[in-house]
């Protein structure tokens, strides 16, 4: 009884475990992928880091704005005259023998523990208050440098993912199609052995048949180095363990999402912004030199300790004082610091002026190619339903010896070729919508809603 139990635990899971053995992986829908590449691709990880730094130089023109707080301590041992003697004095120790002249001559080693507190508060800088506004605008451009650079890898994960599914399409197809040739080679011979054909037929045939599959293997070649693309996109080149859908969406609901990114309107971009904030930055800087010509106000206040036996030691004292500094000249430098910035601030004027009319170009050029791409689907969607007649008119007519083998090889040719095409025209629309929406200021990963894939797990093609 026992055996007959072990037995037939082993049939029960013998299937089971052959199951466990095939690899699946989890499938990666597009937002999946886009919210992986906006916290793991390295140009989004740069740039943010990029932008931290500008928000922490920042601080830094605060130094002239902000109090300042310093703590000073230091031991000092001399026998220097008027050291001696005012380190007596400091410490409140002098007696009337220390006004002896041969002990002021020559004083013995005095030692002096030294510690003071500092507070010092700027009360005019006008060049500081001038590199501050320079460094909020710059923090702003770099915050706004890094939301393009990620709506930029959010258009390269949107272009890596639809390639790599239609990548995957297409050799699907090429899968199909080698099939179907190798369909038409067994007839073929067939047909040459009952003498209906010429060996010659079923050599083209067979040649066709090895066309294809040519065409297959780079396909799947193509798709694996689409997979790796996606991934180091995502910032994981590591990581490909994922599976992706069968084909790209269908044709109505892509046509549909391509005239809605024709409907958008325009918004401000962050590149544009960026650039508008440089030139803002590079007049702000030129104010700044220009700045360093009024005069400085500062104040301060200390407390000082001086002790022969420890630091902080003794009786304390206090110094209260305001200071004002002018320098009408400083060796030319001043100058020509406000003529590199004038010169900056012309320059970033201009790459202003420039990133907005590129701005126009590109959204005038991608209006152009989505009509196109829409029109070439609409070409292509015709090509395949007649190339698919023609190609089934011409093999019965070559079941029914009224056609040669050349004309049913041309015409499956010819339907692949058409089928690939339409792929590439899904894909090439999917792409010019994705470039309209950034193009004009808007979010591509909104494309997300055309994965219409679902949630289920898949062993992915080469």
């Amino acid at each position: 009884m026992s055996r007959f139990i072990a037995v037939l635990l082993v049939l029960v899971l013998l299937p089971h475990s052959r199951a466990e053995g095939q690899v699946t992986h989890p499938l990666l829908r597009l937002d999946d992928a886009i919210q992986r590449a906006r916290a793991r691709a390295y140009a989004n990880r740069g740039s943010r880091d990029m932008a931290t730094a500008q928000h922490a130089a920042g601080l830094a023109a605060m130094r002239g704005i902000l109090p300042s707080v310093r703590v000073d301590a230091g031991y000092v041992r001399t026998t220097d005259p008027i050291g001696a003697f005012g380190t007596t004095l400091r410490q409140r120790t002098i007696a009337q023998q220390d006004f002896d002249p041969a002990r002021l001559n020559y004083p013995s080693p005095r030692p002096n523990y030294t510690a003071g507190l500092v507070l010092e508060q700027p009360l005019f800088n006008a060049d500081a208050w001038a590199g501050r506004t320079v460094a909020g605008r710059a923090a702003d451009a770099a915050d706004a440098t890094s939301r393009w650079t990620e709506s930029g890898t959010t258009l390269d994960v949107l272009k890596a993912w639809f390639g790599s599914v239609v990548a995957r399409e297409k050799a699907s197809m090429l899968q199909s199609a080698l099939r179907a040739a190798r369909e038409h080679v067994r007839q073929a011979e067939s047909m040459a052995r009952n003498g209906l054909v010429t060996p010659a037929d079923a050599m083209l045939a067979s040649v066709k048949a090895g066309e294809v599959e040519v065409m297959l293997v780079e396909a799947e070649g193509e798709a694996a180095t689409a997979r790796f693309a996606l991934a180091t996109a995502m910032g994981t080149p590591d990581d490909t363990a994922f599976a992706l859908p069968d084909e790209l969406p269908p044709s109505d609901l892509v046509r549909q999402s391509a005239r809605a990114a024709l409907a958008l309107g325009l918004r401000e971009r962050d590149d544009v912004r960026a650039a508008q904030l440089t030139g803002d930055v590079a007049a702000a800087d030129a104010r700044r030199a220009r700045s360093a010509y009024l005069p400085r106000v500062n104040s301060f206040a200390r407390y000082d300790w001086n002790s022969r036996l420890r630091p902080f030691g003794g009786d304390e004292n206090w110094t209260v004082g305001v200071m004002a500094s002018w320098s009408p000249f400083a060796g030319a430098s001043e100058i020509a610091d406000m003529r590199a910035t004038a010169a900056r601030a012309s320059a970033a004027g201009a790459m202003r002026d420039g990133a907005m009319a590129r701005a126009q170009l590109e959204v005038v050029q991608n209006a152009r190619a989505l009509e196109v791409a829409l029109a070439r689907l609409d070409i292509g969607e015709r090509m395949v339903k007649q190339s698919a007649d023609a190609h089934r008119i011409v093999a019965r007519k070559y079941e029914g010896g009224v056609a040669a083998v050349t004309e049913l090889l041309d015409a499956a040719a010819s339907e692949t070729r058409s089928t690939l095409s339409l792929a590439g025209a899904r894909f090439a629309l999917l792409v010019a919508s994705a470039e309209r929406h950034r193009l004009l200021g808007h979010d591509p990963a909104s494309l997300a809603s055309l994965d219409t894939s679902t949630l289920r797990t898949a062993a992915p093609l080469p």
